[in-house]
């Protein structure tokens, strides 16, 4: 039975506009909560769990794809938009997850791959069963190789996982594109039938309630008809100002196909957030004018180090870029595929890139744990939505999963030499007992950051935030507005929002006054003698 599009659900008097102020919960299902003991999380935990998350305050929940797929990347190679995994549970118990969290006020935001499907899916198989000429490979990107025989691959563009080849060859001497694994092949978006199949994909999931959508690499989708070589030039966006077109990264031929998916989102009253990588902040906002995307990700904000100047430059410019087209911003600290933020913030470089990432990087939790508090109000201050991944509301380091239990592609594809992303995926730790054989293995520690030990405590990492989003939700001055800076000393944030609500941030090394107030909202650490802020300390006051 079809569920009822959130257009036709009753809602508050300000749901039309509450993803610009929202506050949404990232799950990747596989690791969030295990309803039935096999050490996967699936739909049933998470429905267990429900009531856990509207205690915590926030509005709404983002799923990782939680479809058909060998999980040859996590979930992101999909076999069948229209069927749920086994792994996670029935089409008919996402209805009843989708219906249960929106009698608690929690909207549901579903994933969706438009780049690539699994190699799994009917389409590829039919593909390469109809072989080289066929209109079902039309429907990918296949070539003739290079070389007197075929042998060498067609182009020479560097997989989006650590520069690893993008072309594999099938039996039939033909070669396919896929930026990420050869488990995902990229779909050819100038054919009409891959857009006529994503426009009834969208539709399937807004008929069964589904609030929004979010797109995975959202900016790859159009590519040259040419596939022509890169030839020596970067394989990322290409500067502004050049008169050239990237091949592959934020083609103009994106935005007609993301203004065809607004009329079908606008119909049903749901909403889109695009994870958009591009350093030009023009192009950017293209994406997110009245007519196409809702939201996109901010990168640079959850890539900056935990340095004052370059937050405060990261904040400033993220509001100037959305500003143009009215779209509100987005601010995260971490997600599925980035180092957990206590054990970034522990290290002597805290900013976050790909390209870095190395086993052995030392932290230190208490001053990681210490600085995520501070972050953690600073960015439920700013003005618009905010992501949570799950676990960040339990202070969760980065876990180090063993060599010989890494799952992740980006391990393999770099040789060995990235560690991957399973550290923060993990699953998490309600109680003090471990999951019983989780698909990874939970630290020997995990117990002391479990759900159930935290939620009593005051001083714990889950009182914060269930503390914070209370107040973001309940108190004046949070979500939508202006951000106002107010003076402060070298290496100190303060900024004013409306209804006199006052955010201070101190990054630098010794304790600073705090600005006259009314009142003490919220600290993110107990204040020093005199009520000084102390460093890594951040506060909500009242003035």
């Amino acid at each position: 039975m079809k569920g009822v599009p959130v257009a036709d659900l009753p809602l508050p008097a300000d749901a039309a506009d509450w993803w610009r102020s929202a506050a949404i919960y990232q799950v990747y299902v596989r690791s969030f909560a295990d309803g039935d003991g096999d050490g996967t999380g699936d739909l049933a935990g998470v429905r267990a769990r429900l009531p856990y998350l509207a205690e915590l305050g926030v509005d709404a929940l983002w799923f990782t794809p939680w479809y058909l797929s060998p999980l040859a990347d996590g979930g992101y190679d999909v076999a069948d938009y229209r069927t749920i995994d086994p792994a996670f549970g029935t089409l008919a118990e996402a209805e009843k997850l989708i219906a249960e969290a929106r009698a608690l006020g929690l909207r549901t935001i579903v994933d969706i791959v438009p780049n690539h499907v699994s190699d799994q899916h009917a389409w590829f198989r039919a593909a390469l069963a109809a072989g080289p000429g066929s209109p079902e490979r039309e429907l990918f990107h296949f070539r003739a190789g290079r070389g007197e025989r075929g042998e060498l691959p067609p182009g020479d563009w560097p997989s989006q996982f650590n520069g690893a080849a993008t072309w594999t060859r099938v039996p039939d001497g033909e070669w396919y594109l896929h930026l990420f694994t050869p488990q995902q092949p990229d779909l050819n978006w100038a054919h009409p039938a891959v857009r006529r199949e994503h426009e009834e994909v969208l539709r399937f999931w807004f008929e069964r309630g589904v609030a929004g959508v979010r797109i995975d690499s959202a900016a790859l989708l159009a590519k040259d008809p040419a596939l022509p070589d890169l030839a020596g030039r970067p394989p990322e966006p290409w500067p502004p100002g050049t008169g050239e077109v990237h091949p592959y990264i934020d083609r103009d031929d994106l935005h007609d196909i993301y203004r065809s998916w607004r009329a079908i989102a606008d119909s049903y009253g749901a909403v889109f957030v695009g994870e958009v990588w591009l350093p030009d902040s023009e192009r950017f906002a293209r994406y997110l004018r009245p007519d196409e995307l809702h939201t996109a990700f901010n990168f640079s904000f959850l890539s900056c180090p935990w340095d004052a100047g370059r937050l405060r430059t990261s904040i400033e410019e993220t509001l100037a870029e959305h500003a143009p087209v009215g779209a509100p911003a987005t601010w995260v600290l971490c997600n599925h595929d980035v180092t957990r933020t206590v054990t970034r913030y522990g290290r002597a470089d805290t900013g976050f890139d790909f390209a870095v990432k190395a086993f052995g990087t030392p932290t230190d939790p208490a001053l990681g744990t210490r600085r995520a508090r501070a972050a953690a109000l600073l960015t439920l201050a700013l003005p618009g939505a905010v992501y949570i991944y799950q676990g960040e509301e339990l202070g969760l380091p980065e876990a180090d999963v063993p060599i010989d239990r890494i799952q992740d592609p980006m391990h393999f594809r770099s040789g060995g030499t990235d560690p991957g992303r399973d550290g923060c995926r993990v699953p998490l730790p309600w109680t003090a007992e471990p999951w019983h054989d989780p698909w990874l293995p939970q630290p020997a520690d995990w117990g002391t950051y479990a759900a159930d030990r935290q939620g009593g405590d005051p001083d714990s990492m889950l009182s914060l935030y269930r503390t914070a989003l209370g107040l973001r939700r309940a108190a004046g001055g949070f979500g939508g507005g202006s951000l106002a800076w107010l003076p402060a000393a070298p290496g100190v944030l303060a900024f004013a929002r409306p209804d006199g609500l006052v955010c201070v941030v101190n990054l630098s090394p010794a304790p600073v006054p705090l600005p006259a107030h009314t009142s003490l909202l919220l600290s993110s650490s107990a204040l020093g003698g005199g009520g000084l802020l102390p460093q890594d300390t951040a506060v909500w006051l009242r003035t």
